[in-house]
């Protein structure tokens, strides 16, 4: 019986050996890593840790982009019963100051050069930390490399043959296994516990619904620091799927081509980007393309309606869609590498058109749902149980219910064990033993779970009405001229919205229609391609009520950033931050002509 994640790593080195565990970039192409040399570097990389004084209990950083090092020091860690704390590497000095500082880590692990300057930057407020260590072959004045720590535990595993084992064995299902700091949208990082009960419940639960096989390859591309894709690397290893490490986001769309995968965990905003590119390569098209795109996605979304709902499925039908795969859906399925079984949504909630769409071309999205609290899967959508605009059914082992004010409530082995030395904050989340989630959203009669939106990010305009932002974003993010919109209207008289442009497209638009612009700042500004974007809006939202509609908007000359703290290291735009920033903007929408 698997209940710790040592557990999973040792049952994984005995029953999956195989060439090809890992792949990595190094130079022009792919290169891989075995179980063998996985389970080994694991083994001597802990047993150094523990040569250096890491003991139950201690907390060791990762501040590292993912790598395959990530994952064999994150496992180095939980074999001697540490906690391991992740930190995002767009994080700036001072945050990453709170986090070593406020979890008490003795250990600290980075990867380059670019990240040590920010260790280096307040290396001094940091007394409780022990050792540094650098994942690079050469380590800055008074770190240890990756490769000596390596060495110093060969010697120790010479000397004491079954220590390791003994060890990882040692750890127990309670066990703390890692403090992971909320982004979060609003306010100060949260440290959230999690033991290996809470990790295994997910990692099992994950692997069987899923569908992971030792056969699969799938690409990690999302910061392991995320919870997600965190739980989910775990779930590989406990099927032995093999791992492919994407170089950088940036490199995604080349790595799907290199590594070839059948599986990959994402967040919304990159499905939005690849459905925003196979658009507007659409909309460029000729006509006859045009008309043969729209005809195949027709088809598609015709069989893929019938399948979901257990209708037959007509020779004629069949063979429209046989013929659209091969015109239509097979260029862009290309682009993934050809080997797609299914990709995972989390994070944020993703629009039921743009599921709808994937789905009609033969590239089937999971959406899920859940939080960093609890591990972080509550709801997940299957092959068996697949609905769009709904985030699945909760996960077997675990309970959901909705408040009655909408709130939706877990309960299960899922659900963290508290914040770190935040005893106010951790009673704060929860009724009796239910954890509550910030999110409002309701169980349709199926049992199938939909999230409207976050309890905090309500609108509640100056006429009364409720309003859910997020939607209304998603609608209009699936515009080919619309990056990102942020919903504005708490309190207001009437619902506006700031609106980043896909600015290529919309550059492009001014050029064919002769609008003159000597940079971005002047083309958001010009009339004529602001009331372009407001009838584009208009047009992507008939059926939404009259007060949920969009009544002006302020076009904005750059995207949100995580450097500037306006959206989480997931790609969640921090509302609060940006209203506040762009105060005057949305003040100006509300002044009377």
């Amino acid at each position: 019986m698997i209940n710790t994640l040592p557990e999973i790593l040792l049952n994984t080195l005995k029953s999956y050996p195989k060439p090809e565990l890992l792949l990595v970039k190094r130079g022009e192409r792919y290169a891989p890593i075995s179980t063998e040399e996985f389970g080994a570097t694991i083994r001597h990389l802990s047993l150094g840790l523990k040569d250096l004084g890491l003991a139950k209990g201690d907390k060791l950083i990762i501040l590292s982009e993912n790598r395959p090092e990530w994952t064999m020091t994150d496992f180095a860690c939980l074999c001697l019963g540490g906690i391991t704390v992740p930190v995002y590497t767009t994080l700036v000095p001072e945050q990453v100051k709170y986090i070593i500082g406020d979890c008490d880590a003795k250990f600290v692990v980075f990867s380059n050069e670019e990240l040590w300057a920010k260790i280096e930057a307040v290396k001094k407020d940091l007394p409780l930390v022990k050792h540094f260590i650098a994942l690079t072959p050469k380590a800055p004045a008074g770190c240890l490399t990756m490769a000596q720590v390596i060495a110093r535990g060969a010697k120790l595993d010479q000397a004491q043959p079954g220590l390791f084992e003994q060890t990882a064995r040692a750890v127990k299902s309670a066990d703390e296994a890692s403090i992971i700091y909320t982004s979060g949208t609003t306010g100060v990082p949260k440290g959230v516990i999690l033991t290996h009960g809470n990790f295994v419940s997910n990692i099992k639960t994950a692997a069987e619904q899923l569908e992971f096989t030792v056969k699969d390859t799938v690409l990690s591309f999302l910061p392991l620091s995320h919870i997600l894709e965190r739980m989910v690397t775990f779930a590989y290893i406990y099927k032995g799927c093999t791992i492919g490490y994407a170089e950088s986001v940036e490199a995604v769309g080349q790595n799907l081509v290199e590594v070839k995968p059948h599986i990959m965990v994402s967040v919304p905003r990159i499905f939005e980007k690849i459905y925003a590119k196979v658009m507007d390569n659409v909309l460029v098209s000729s006509g006859l393309k045009r008309k043969i795109f729209f005809w195949g996605v027709k088809v598609g979304k015709e069989f893929a309606r019938r399948k979901l709902a257990n209708l037959p499925i007509g020779g004629w039908l069949r063979f429209r869609r046989n013929l659209a795969a091969k015109l239509v859906y097979s260029k862009i399925i290309a682009k993934t590498g050809g080997r797609i079984r299914f990709f995972v949504s989390g994070g944020a909630p993703l629009s039921k058109d743009i599921a709808e769409f994937f789905y009609a071309i033969g590239l089937v999205i999971m959406e899920g749902y859940g939080l960093t609290e609890t591990s972080p899967a509550i709801a997940l959508n299957t092959f068996e149980n697949l609905r769009f605009g709904t985030v699945g059914k909760p996960i077997p082992g675990i309970e959901v219910k909705i408040a009655p004010d909408g709130e939706i409530l877990t309960r299960g082995p899922h659900v963290m064990k508290g914040y770190y030395k935040k005893p106010a904050e951790t009673a704060e989340v929860f009724e009796g033993d239910w954890f509550k989630t910030g999110d409002i959203g309701l169980i349709d009669r199926d049992g199938f779970l939909v999230i409207t939106d976050r309890k905090k990010d309500l609108i509640v305009t100056a006429g009364g009405k409720n309003i859910a932002p997020q939607p209304i974003e998603n609608i209009l993010k699936t515009n080919a001229y619309i990056a990102n919109a942020v919903v504005i209207g708490d309190r207001r008289p009437f619902i506006s919205a700031l609106i980043v442009p896909n600015f290529e497209k919309l550059e492009e638009y001014a050029r064919i229609g002769n609008i003159p612009f000597a940079g971005r700042a002047e083309l958001v500004r010009n009339e004529q391609i602001v009331s372009f974007l407001k009838a584009e809006i208009d047009r992507a939202t008939p059926n939404l009520a009259s007060y949920e509609r969009i009544k002006k908007i302020a076009v904005l000359e750059r995207d949100f950033e995580i450097e500037r703290e306006e959206m989480t290291p997931s790609l969640k735009v921090r509302r609060n931050i940006v209203q506040d920033k762009y105060k005057a903007v949305i003040d100006a929408l509300y002044k009377e002509d």
